[in-house]
């Protein structure tokens, strides 16, 4: 292993909002260093695998600003909070121009007006520092030392205040944080989550066993500290694995769900559910999505990986008919239970493979003239984008939080008749490098 000290200009960053530097002809990501700076860094060499680090801002960008969190430099949930928020959303709008531009003019990246705070669902895992006292925080990055953070500057504060009082309830009834080596322990995690337009905040403990101990005292003195707390649940999950929730569950107090409110529909959120983690910019993000799908109430759309349903229920206001289709079992079912909810009845939910049901559909005389796809990080696959290209619907709105594997799938679709219409970026996490953009796509006449 050789360490080396250089004095560097930084050439330009890279997707994950590194700076780049060329060591010995080679071009080496330092993270914390922004466009145009100079710097002392190290570069540590093992073997074929370099690594390096700033030592020294000898001239800072003017766009660098003192990081808001204690905690930044060392826990790597966020990347960008050295740079201005005004700088963020230019570094995220020229990664999606590299990426996209050659398709499309992009628009200008929607941000948020207060770019702190925006998180409304809490993961803590719970453990014992060097010296024995009860911590709360985030795994060390690629590591599983737990990091103490007893506030974090992106999420919910309420949920904060709700672990730091758990914390003190633990030492009060004498119960221990779980031990990954040894396995003992009773509370692995705290998970949060809270309703932004609901204000109603559910606690899922994560515990190691079915029993717990004088476990309605607990319950009970958790809601004389927070009486805003709408529902307790105990997840049981006791495998020695890194998957945080187990399969069994106990609701201790309240309806074991809470509720938001997203476009003007209402969507239960259970512990095991996905929703959103940014309301605020998940309403400008959908918004956007169906406005540029310029329905009029006459299309039949379908909503592939529609997940609990949130857009589909949301574009069955301006469409005649929304078929939903979902892999995830308990997705379906939770949509179904939303489109009931909220009293729509134009909704069809089917719980296939998207790419599977898409060829079935293109055997039948059912005309689809929208299909919304808002596929995980990895994109679509070949499969579910030939399957689209035999439906042949007239328009598709293409949602991604990962434009690199956006870009794989354009240029396939742009390949097969369809072409780029508008491109808008969206900023659903300030201060980490993560740009969501939606696409429409337009088929081309025959």
């Amino acid at each position: 292993m050789t360490n080396e000290k250089v004095k560097v200009k930084c050439l330009g960053m890279n997707e994950e909002g590194k700076g780049i530097i060329k060591f010995k002809g080679k071009e080496i990501y330092v993270p914390y260093l922004m466009e145009q700076e100079n710097a002392l860094v190290e570069v540590i060499q093992k073997r074929n695998f370099i690594n390096a680090k700033v030592i020294n801002i000898e001239e800072p960008s003017k766009n660098r600003v003192k990081p808001k969190c204690p905690y930044f430099y060392k826990c790597g949930g966020c990347h960008l909070q050295h740079m201005s928020y005004k700088a963020q959303l230019e570094f995220k709008q020229n990664s999606v121009s590299k990426l996209l531009g050659r398709y499309h003019k992009v628009n200008d990246i929607l941000g948020m007006k207060e770019p702190y705070f925006y998180r409304n669902k809490i993961h803590s895992t719970v453990a014992y520092d060097g010296k024995g006292k009860i911590i709360s925080g985030i795994y060390e990055e690629n590591t599983h030392n737990v990091i103490n953070i007893d506030k974090c500057i992106i999420q919910d504060s309420q949920g904060d205040k709700i672990i730091a009082s758990i914390l003190e309830l633990m030492k009060d009834f004498k119960m221990k944080p779980y031990e990954e080596d040894t396995g003992r322990g009773f509370l692995r995690h705290i998970l949060i989550k809270r309703g932004f337009s609901t204000n109603e905040i559910m606690v899922v403990l994560i515990v190691s066993s079915q029993v717990f101990p004088s476990k309605n005292n607990f319950k009970n003195a958790l809601l004389q500290k927070h009486p805003e707390i709408t529902t307790i649940v105990m997840n049981i999950n006791n495998r020695k694995t890194s998957v945080v929730l187990g399969n069994t569950e106990k609701v201790l107090y309240g309806k074991g769900y809470i509720e938001d409110t997203l476009c003007g529909c209402t969507f239960q959120i259970s512990p095991k559910s996905f929703y959103q983690i940014n309301p605020i910019q998940t309403e400008v993000l959908y918004n956007k999505a169906i406005d540029m799908a310029k329905l009029t109430g006459k299309e039949v759309v379908l909503d592939a990986y529609c997940g609990i349903g949130t857009i589909s229920l949301i574009a069955s206001k301006k469409a005649k008919n929304v078929i939903g289709v979902e892999l995830n079992k308990d997705a379906v079912k939770d949509a179904i239970k939303n489109s009931k909810r909220n009293n729509i009845t134009n909704t069809y939910f089917y719980n296939d493979d998207a790419g599977d049901y898409m060829v079935g559909l293109s055997k039948t005389k059912e005309k689809i003239h929208t299909v919304f796809m808002d596929p995980p990080r990895s994109g679509s696959d070949e499969k579910f984008l030939s399957s689209l290209i035999r439906l042949a619907p007239k328009q598709v709105i293409y949602i991604s939080c990962n434009p690199i594997t956006q870009e794989r799938d354009l240029r396939y679709l742009t390949r097969h008749g369809y072409v780029l219409k508008e491109i808008q970026p969206v900023d659903m996490f300030p201060q980490t490098w993560h740009v969501e953009t939606v696409v429409r796509l337009k088929r081309k006449h025959h």
